[in-house]
């Protein structure tokens, strides 16, 4: 894939600065007598991991990060594009792999803020993707969950790619199968012809596939996707296909055959801002669990993807500074009783008047999709810029959202480089 190139200019006006901090050493800093005003979120695949292999760098990041007892000295919360398997495996995992203790708390899969969407838990929704995604519904509040093998195996005509899974004998007809109301997609499937044809099944015969075609129905049934990620990176020497490509291919087969757009009711997962309200959420709960009176400030979000850890992280940054200025040209001032009534459940949709989080900085890694030849730039404020757009059709090209706040060689030089930015050990 082409990779991004450094920009001629340096973002900001200050000129520029050192190169980052040099990697910790395997002492753990003295505790702070402050509370911290800062948290992190960092991305997992090609930032922590790589595959099943453990970046290093990633172990001397969380030395720093812990204190003597192995418990974490600022808020963490793990934000990765991944949702094929539950949340409390992806904790497990990242304890393993990390030496230190991760609850499911901190962590937010492509599909966690679908707890949000309340309005389509009743329906009976059509999910696709691979793992266990029929649990993964029902743990975010779906009640009616029908998955693309229960539907393959109710009308088994469907599926004709793979002539070896064609029924012998002509199949009785299903009578008694519910009227599918929304499409959930929470990520790549093992068959994509199957779910690809399924899936366009449901959305022409508005969610009653044994039906014969008459008129295509627009706008079509709800469709919520989760994970944007045109590619990642595992061990493999170039990066891997992400649920991204498998939407594109739906989008296009839509297109094709209706020529109209496929509409999303909903695009989640990084670099939805959606997404950042959730991790800004888990972050200041932390803090609040760990007694840490000083509100949190500022955000680091560590990642290896310029079009969704830089996109997300930069597009949230923008969010945050327009409702500072929305807040303070109306003058808003929240009192005690406005932040009693906010709900646990749906932080997103709470209307919430006092914007105290100021910034979201964006910190590239040289050892995942980016690689820059796996050599950071001396600079670390050198910014970085796609030269294909990479990001998901309904997401519009902004070329500065793609350059990252600083570039660095891996996970420990970004957090060496927040603590420096904030007088931190």
């Amino acid at each position: 894939m082409p990779v991004p190139k450094k920009a001629l200019a340096a973002r900001g006006t200050g000129g520029p600065r050192p190169p980052p901090p040099p990697r910790c050493r395997h002492e753990n800093p003295s505790p702070q007598a402050a509370p911290p005003a800062f948290g992190f979120l960092f991305d997992i695949d090609g930032v922590l991991v790589r595959g099943s292999q453990v970046i290093p760098a990633a172990r001397d990041a969380f030395r720093a990060l812990s204190d003597g007892d192995g418990q974490l000295r600022v808020p963490v919360v793990f934000l990765t594009n991944a949702g094929n398997c539950l949340r409390k495996a992806k904790a497990e995992e990242l304890s393993h792999a990390l030496g230190l203790q991760v609850s499911p708390e901190q962590v937010i899969l492509s599909h966690s803020p679908l707890r949000l969407f309340s309005e389509f838990h009743q329906k009976c929704v059509l999910v696709a993707g691979q793992g266990p995604v029929e649990e993964n519904a029902q743990n975010l509040g779906f009640k009616h969950v029908v998955t693309i093998e229960a539907l393959r195996k109710a009308f088994p005509l469907l599926d004709m790619v793979d002539q070896s899974r064609r029924p012998k004998e002509l199949p009785p007809p299903t009578t008694d199968f519910p009227t599918i109301e929304g499409v959930i997609l929470f990520g790549e499937p093992v068959r994509w012809e199957t779910s690809l044809q399924l899936i366009i099944d449901v959305l022409l015969s508005n969610g009653n596939p044994g039906a014969e075609l008459e008129d295509i129905p627009y706008p079509h049934l709800p469709v919520l996707a989760c994970n944007m990620d045109l590619l990642w990176m595992a061990e493999a020497k170039m990066p891997r296909f992400g649920h991204g490509t498998f939407l594109l291919c739906l989008e296009n087969i839509y297109k094709k055959v209706t020529g109209r757009e496929l509409k999303y009711e909903a695009l989640i997962g990084k670099p939805s801002t959606v997404t950042y309200r959730y991790a800004e959420y888990l972050i200041k709960q932390q803090a609040e669990k760990q007694g840490w009176k000083s509100p949190i400030r500022r955000l680091y979000a560590i990642g290896d993807n310029p079009m969704s850890d830089i996109y997300g992280a930069n597009l949230y940054n923008s969010y945050l500074k327009s409702a500072q200025q929305n807040q303070v040209q109306a003058g808003v001032k929240r009192s005690p009783l406005a932040a009693s009534v906010q709900t646990e459940d749906q932080p997103e949709q709470r209307q919430d008047c006092n914007i105290s989080m100021e910034s979201c900085e964006s910190i590239l890694v040289c050892t995942g999709v980016y690689r820059h030849n796996a050599e950071a730039p001396s600079n670390p404020e050198e910014c970085v810029t796609e030269t294909v757009f990479h990001g998901h059709r309904d997401f519009c090209f902004d070329p500065s959202l793609v350059e990252a706040s600083y570039v660095v060689q891996d996970v420990n030089d970004a957090v060496q480089l927040a603590f420096k930015k904030e007088n931190w050990s």
